[in-house]
């Protein structure tokens, strides 16, 4: 990496036209993808994003900005155009959850509902109205995409938006990708240049959405650069506890399997133990289960806490992360669970628990790399 590629990213978001802020939009989610899927690298010939995914992101950015009563503008009107093209349906898509059984007033309750929706959990008229909104952010999107760059011709700086179907079969593809997604190609050093430099650019991109917003407030919304950054950042809360995975941990300890603490390898039993996240969700949040151990629960609360394993751990992950992929394997309940959340985060065919456990240990680490989350050793 020379550079160049966060030179593009900074002179897009401090330097480019905008008459609303879907080129920061854009580079927030392109950031956050190579986040999420931090085990994925190109192979030379770039990584297709699709756009499904780009805009499932744009749901929870744009969420706490989709007020009925006072709507915060993120841009100017054009030409009888509102600032965002989708502001009437996740306006309403908003009023739907907050009528239901999970919905509340977070400012991060869009990413709630993504996550609900993915799984298949969202009601009938629910389901409809997300699928209305993707449609029209998928359109949406690609006008950053063509513009961004502010050059003499479209598309200098992200490639135009193709079917998957349509691209060699060198490009790295996220997974979740169908062939008929329209995807655009991220070039390796881009893709790099945004797992390596992801604090600084989630930073920059905060910032520049706030100071746009506040410039661009024609309604008395209220609402100063500060309260903007503040619904930006706002993490969700476990919305569904994990009283699932817990049943299922302990139906194994009542059927004599040997459970044991992941971090102390100390056997558990059904009053002392924790469901614990190796990448806590103070970091990012997944609740797929490959990112899920039995703890002590002393041992979770009061030393993990909200850190990460330091290098320190590898060589313990390398031996006891298998086993517990085993472990889930042989219960046919959570063998599902566990495939579905694989297919949803890793591109590579995974044969059995120690290929899970080596693709997961280079993810782990390279979120903590990334995001720079405070660690804890084996000797604490």
């Amino acid at each position: 990496m020379d550079g160049a590629a966060v030179k593009i990213i900074q002179r897009v978001l401090k330097h480019d036209r905008k008459t609303n802020n879907y080129k920061i939009a854009l580079l927030r989610a392109l950031n956050d993808l190579a986040l999420n899927y931090a085990g994925v690298s190109g192979q030379d010939a770039g990584i297709a994003v699709s756009l499904k995914l780009i805009a499932e992101l744009w749901i929870g950015y744009y969420w706490p900005f989709m007020n009925q009563e006072i709507p915060v503008y993120q841009g100017g009107f054009r030409e009888g155009t509102a600032d965002v093209v989708f502001r009437r349906e996740l306006t309403q898509l908003k009023a739907l959850w907050q009528a239901s059984d999970l919905g509340s007033a977070r400012p991060s309750d869009g990413i709630v509902l993504v996550s609900e929706a993915v799984n298949g959990q969202l009601s009938p008229e629910l389901q409809a109205s997300y699928a209305r909104c993707v449609k029209l952010m998928i359109k949406a999107i690609q006008q950053p995409i063509r513009y961004a760059g502010d050059g003499p011709s479209n598309h200098g700086v992200f490639s135009k938006p193709r079917k998957l179907a349509e691209l060699p079969s060198t490009v790295v593809t996220l997974p979740q990708t169908d062939l008929s997604d329209l995807v655009t190609v991220i070039s390796d050093e881009m893709w790099e240049s945004f797992k390596f430099y992801s604090l600084y650019v989630e930073a920059l991109c905060l910032h520049e959405w706030a100071m746009f917003v506040e410039a661009n407030d024609r309604t008395g919304s209220g609402m100063d650069r500060g309260q903007v950054y503040l619904a930006l950042t706002d993490r969700p809360d476990s919305r569904r506890p994990l009283n699932w995975e817990r049943n299922q941990f302990e139906l194994m300890m009542m059927e004599g399997k040997d459970l044991r603490c992941f971090w102390t390898d100390v056997p558990l039993n059904p009053r002392n133990y924790d469901v614990d996240h190796i990448v806590p969700i103070t970091t990012y949040p997944i609740n797929e289960l490959w990112n899920l151990v039995p703890s002590e629960s002393e041992f979770n609360r009061h030393l993990k806490r909200n850190r990460m394993p330091d290098l320190s751990w590898e060589p313990v992950m390398r031996q006891r992360l298998p086993h517990i992929y085993e472990l889930y394997s042989a219960n046919p309940h959570l063998h599902q669970t566990l495939i579905r959340g694989v297919r949803h985060r890793f591109p590579q065919a995974i044969e059995n628990a120690q290929d899970l456990s080596e693709v997961a240990i280079e993810l782990i680490f390279a979120v903590a790399e990334s995001r720079n989350t405070p660690t804890f050793s084996t000797t604490l």
